[in-house]
């Protein structure tokens, strides 16, 4: 694959979205061809199991949980995140593979090893892994403070996920700890793939130190 893939992880509040929207813009601007997309998402299969996995109410195991983030994730990857490395495109991608091992691993099954081991397996298959990864880390009271700014948006002005409140938004403080130090755990493990990120600052200076970081891997899709 000739492209780019970059990925944004971090918990609920960290500001991926925006940041991924803010980095597509600047690359664009610097005449990349960029391809912003998301997970769950980024086809039109992938996003109906977003909205199953978000809000569909369901009661799945564990294993089934993940196997369905791995089923929306491979249809994404086929359909959309392997045509666009091949044609030589800058992929950001809001969550990805990380976020399944630390939502699902680390915060819904608690560490359970055979889960992770799950994780692990059903995660070789899938014929992309990013170049980069930007884990954005914010402290819990300003992830909560976010959280709920980004609820009140929703239901002003309108939202892809239609205001609603997904399921993991809407869990504990200890389930949203765990995921935390499962990113903490991923961002040690894989230290040459992934750059944490202070997202405690201001929106525009989270932005510069993530362009810093990508900056560069630009070569490698033609941008010295």
């Amino acid at each position: 694959m000739s492209g780019l893939f970059i990925t944004l992880e971090g918990g609920e509040g960290a500001g991926k979205s925006t940041q991924a929207r803010l980095l597509a813009d600047h690359l664009r601007g610097l005449g990349l061809d960029v391809d912003l997309t998301r997970e769950p998402g980024g086809t039109p299969g992938a996003e109906a199991l977003r909205d199953f996995l978000l809000f569909g109410g369901h009661d799945l195991s564990p294993r089934a949980e993940v196997m369905a983030h791995f089923a929306a994730r491979a249809d994404h990857v086929d359909r959309r995140i392997a045509p666009a490395l091949a044609a030589g495109k800058v992929v950001i991608c809001d969550r990805f593979a990380d976020s399944t091992e630390a939502y699902q691993g680390h915060g819904l099954g608690n560490g359970d090893p055979a889960l992770l081991d799950l994780i692990a397996r059903l995660r070789a298959l899938v014929p992309a892994m990013p170049d980069l990864t930007l884990v954005l880390q914010a402290p819990p009271a300003i992830a909560a403070a976010r959280m709920a700014a980004r609820a009140n948006s929703r239901a002003d002005r309108g939202h892809t996920d239609r205001g609603r409140t997904d399921r993991y938004e809407a869990l504990d403080t200890a389930f949203h700890a765990r995921v935390a130090a499962g990113f903490d755990t991923i961002a040690r493990r894989d230290a040459t793939r992934c750059r944490r990120i202070d997202a405690s600052a201001a929106m525009d200076a989270v932005q510069d130190a993530i362009r810093a970081v990508v900056a560069p891997y630009l070569e490698r899709v033609g941008h010295a």
